[in-house]
């Protein structure tokens, strides 16, 4: 599909420089993961422990080296690859090498694997910690994640469980919880095209920077996390939805997947009121929202209940959550401005202790957020209803607007919430790269996750750990930065209607959905 404006492909020259170079990328992270990963008998010790290790140098060297090949080649093409084939073709060459790597970048495999155990070995991962359950593989486990209760959802306890019985040893379930990871990725493929070509986005830019992006490579095949299930379920529910909106059977079938992606990582439950307006047909009125809004929560409902009764374990997940927030890093907004203000009281003689209030203000902030942007896309959405010209770009700007304001919707989450890791930066860029269509929109949030990337050493090793005050500082002055702009451009923008309202030949507000040339 061609948009308006849309920058031409790169030379083929251009494209076979960034293919060869991610690929020398990819192979050199997989040599890093081989000499110094995640590896069981290796602890995350720090970029200093990992220098003075075994190979040390080499471990550092080829995964500096790697980031930067694959970050680079990644960046070089965010406009669009050459064709959506080329993307896909390439992205699977990326990923090649990091198939048969020890885990990398993370440590959270190992804790699913002991938290499978624990369940199928009768233990109830929310009540229990792995260390209380007897893990046999406890050494590998990340000591901070030892004695806290699983914070994911009935639906992934069921699969780990599965793969430490079927994988028998740590490394079976390793294997296995990687081919979930690897299927999550594959159903993500899948679902992109579909999903681009209903929003009107170039599928050739939305698969390249949803699928070799090199926290992909990185942290969902590599390091296995569930994020992949999730995501892979929350796509393919959304292309149900776009393809069949207003159909009670489809709803209720695109409300369960929904519902399971909720139950395997519980960031997925704030597409659910964007979903809802992707599931109305016709005419947006409240009621054609209750109608098929209600079919779509009752199949997600209905999902996550479902699953909770059968694994045994009720509602006990729901309160592992808040022990996620265990861990504290710069990398959360939130948290770097609790810490900035503790530094501060520090140099006054006061210990304020600042983060907790940081952290509510930033979910206070996420929940007005969130309800702002889904007004703004019902309000967008029911400016269509008196549209008959350009049916084309209203029929696009639909599923569109519903996209961009869920991709919006986890973007805000990931920022506001009080812990934040590379791999989670992957949830508003899958869709976002689906629902933007103009090329020179995406650098916003394609920067971030480019900067994720090197966020982490190949052994599991956070370096927000090591750079506490240092980022705080800076993560807090780029938080006044940008409260200080949207501030501006919030002014900017009143003023400007303002204006309009107030000529004598002003008329009417254009009936066009803004994502329509978004």
């Amino acid at each position: 599909m061609t948009v308006p404006g849309e920058p031409p492909a790169p030379s083929r020259r251009r494209a076979a420089l960034a293919r060869w170079a991610g690929l020398l990328g990819a192979v050199l992270l997989a040599v890093a993961g081989w000499l110094g990963g995640a590896l069981p008998e290796i602890a995350d010790g720090g970029p200093v422990d990992t220098w003075r290790g075994p190979h040390g140098p080499a471990v550092l060297g080829c995964w500096l080296a790697g980031t930067a090949l694959m970050v680079g080649a990644w960046w070089a093409l965010r406009r669009g690859a050459p064709s959506a084939r080329w993307a896909y073709r390439t992205a699977g060459l990326w990923l090649l090498p990091l198939l048969a790597t020890p885990p990398l970048g993370s440590r959270d495999v190992y804790s699913y694997a002991c938290q499978g155990w624990s369940y199928a070995h009768g233990r109830d991962p929310y009540e229990v910690g792995v260390a209380a359950a007897g893990c046999p593989w406890l050494d590998s486990v990340a000591p901070i994640w030892r004695d806290t209760p699983a914070p994911y959802g009935p639906v992934f306890v069921l699969l780990a469980a599965l793969a430490a019985t079927v994988g028998g040893g740590l490394a079976g379930t390793i294997a296995v919880l990687r081919l979930y990871a690897v299927a999550g990725v594959l159903l993500t493929a899948l679902c992109l095209p579909g999903l681009a070509r209903a929003a009107g986005a170039p599928t050739r830019r939305a698969a390249w920077l949803a699928l070799a992006a090199p926290l992909v490579g990185v942290h969902l095949v590599a390091g296995a996390h569930n994020d992949a299930v999730a995501l892979g379920l929350l796509l393919l529910a959304l292309l149900v939805l776009v393809r069949r909106p207003g159909r009670p059977r489809p709803l209720l079938l695109a409300g369960a997947l929904l519902g399971l992606a909720v139950s395997v990582k519980a960031t997925a439950v704030v597409v659910l009121p964007f979903a809802a307006l992707a599931a109305v047909l016709g005419r947006y009125t409240w009621r054609a929202l209750l109608r098929d809004g209600g079919w779509l929560a009752g199949g997600a409902l209905g999902a996550a209940l479902a699953t909770s009764l059968a694994s045994g374990l009720g509602l006990g997940w729901v309160g592992g959550l808040a022990r996620s927030a265990d861990s504290a890093q710069w990398t959360s907004p939130p948290t770097a401005v609790g810490f900035v203000v503790d530094y501060a009281g520090g140099l006054v003689g006061r210990r304020p202790d600042a983060v907790p209030v940081a952290r509510a203000t930033g979910l206070l902030l996420l929940v007005v957020l969130l309800v702002a942007l889904w007004w703004w896309a019902w309000r967008s959405l029911r400016r269509l209803n008196g549209v008959r010209r350009r049916a084309r770009a209203v029929a696009a700007a639909r599923p569109r607007v519903a996209l961009l304001g869920a991709g919006l919707a986890l973007a805000a989450t990931v920022a506001l919430s009080p812990v934040f890791h590379p791999w989670y930066a992957l949830w508003p860029l899958t869709l976002l790269a689906g629902s933007v269509i103009r090329a020179a929109r995406t650098t916003w949030f394609v920067l971030p996750c480019a900067v994720a990337a090197v966020l982490t050493l190949p052994d599991g090793s956070n370096l927000a750990r090591f750079t506490k005050a240092p980022g705080a500082i800076a993560m807090t002055v780029l938080v006044v930065v940008l409260a200080a702009w949207a501030a501006w451009a919030g002014w900017a923008f009143v003023a400007a209607r303002a204006a309009r309202a107030a000529r004598p030949d002003a008329g009417g507000a254009d009936p066009e959905a803004p994502g329509i040339s978004s």
